[in-house]
């Protein structure tokens, strides 16, 4: 079994599965944090005072990472994973399975990540790819603690092979056949974590965060709905689940950005000699993206964009947001798609 990327998610995907048994090989970008990994049986980097099981082995050559591999998850921040997918796919044995564990929409293309990694295989290469979302903080995953995730996977038998694979007592994984709104609502989830964090920057209360993130789910299922994915799936563990962990969780990034945006600091200060990636930063401008090409009303990712892109002050996207044309809150199109 393969992961490709050593950041903290990656690393505590990889020790999940070591600790079912399975030889892991995790790829870092650079040659020294694969060394620190083995050297010190710890990723200092992304995941400091945690053990690493023995049966983790980091390298940084993409042959070597995924060599002989059945099973292949990806957990590289999206905007680099084509890059990546580039140097690794060509190197992976015929049939194996491949689940993405980032969440993301490419920049321009609109791409979700298996998509990046279809469009990326070599001609006649045949694998089952699937998305792997839902509520799941890497320090939580690696500390043991109970965790519950989707599987997209349009083949069901990869689908439950995998599941048997990664499965345990305290990481249960259900499948779904709807690979696109896993991907979608794990994607979409971290504009509305930024919202929901300057939301609680702004000091604004409990019932705004709640009606917030009520309104936050109905603009992710209604633009699910129009990409082809089921509305239902968006209630579950891949889309309101995870936008509950996001939004309000102390360990969210995204939720980090939206706090301090909120309190009054400029997105350059608050990026600034980052580490880790706030997706939903780089992902706020995708989403917004799409929602323009597909003629869908996403107010909230629309006042999450110009906060972030054009400089609009927090508080006047909040107040644009509640001053807008009182309406019907579920309009009967939409009623009639979830029933």
């Amino acid at each position: 079994m393969a992961v490709v990327g050593a950041g903290a998610w990656g690393t505590a995907l990889a020790l999940h599965a070591a600790r079912q048994g399975h030889r892991v090989t995790l790829w870092a970008r650079r040659q020294e944090i694969a060394d620190r990994i083995n050297a010190s049986r710890e990723n200092p980097d992304f995941l400091p005072g945690t053990r690493l099981d023995g049966f983790i082995r980091a390298v940084c050559d993409p042959e070597e990472a995924v060599e002989g591999a059945a099973l292949v998850i990806w957990a590289v921040p999206s905007h680099g994973l084509r890059e990546v997918a580039r140097a690794v796919l060509p190197h992976l044995a015929e049939g194996a399975a491949q689940v993405s564990a980032s969440k993301g929409i490419e920049d321009q293309s609109f791409l979700t990540m298996s998509e990046i990694l279809a469009s990326e295989s070599p001609p006649g290469r045949v694998t089952a790819v699937g998305a792997l979302s839902g509520p799941s903080f890497a320090r939580e995953v690696a500390s043991g603690l109970p965790t519950a995730v989707t599987l997209g996977m349009r083949h069901a038998p990869t689908a439950r092979l995998v599941q048997s694979l990664l499965s345990a007592p305290v990481f249960r994984i259900y499948t779904t056949e709807d690979l696109r709104g896993v991907e979608l609502g794990g994607a979409l989830k971290n504009v509305y974590a930024i919202a929901a964090g300057i939301c609680d920057g702004l000091e604004l209360g409990l019932n705004a965060r709640a009606a917030f993130l009520t309104r936050s789910l109905s603009e992710m299922t209604r633009l699910a709905g129009v990409m082809g994915a089921r509305p239902l799936t968006l209630s579950g563990l891949s889309g309101m689940g995870d936008l509950i962990l996001t939004a309000t969780g102390g360990l969210s990034r995204n939720r980090q950005v939206g706090l301090r945006l909120g309190a009054g600091e400029t997105l350059e200060e608050i990026l600034a000699g980052r580490r880790d990636v706030a997706e939903g930063v780089r992902n706020s401008r995708s989403v917004w993206g799409m929602a323009q090409a597909r003629q869908v009303g996403m107010p909230v990712a629309r006042e999450v964009y110009r906060v972030l892109y054009e400089g609009k002050s927090p508080r006047q996207g909040m107040v644009d947001l509640l001053t807008r044309r009182l309406k019907d809150e579920i309009h009967p199109e939409v009623l009639e798609k979830v029933l």
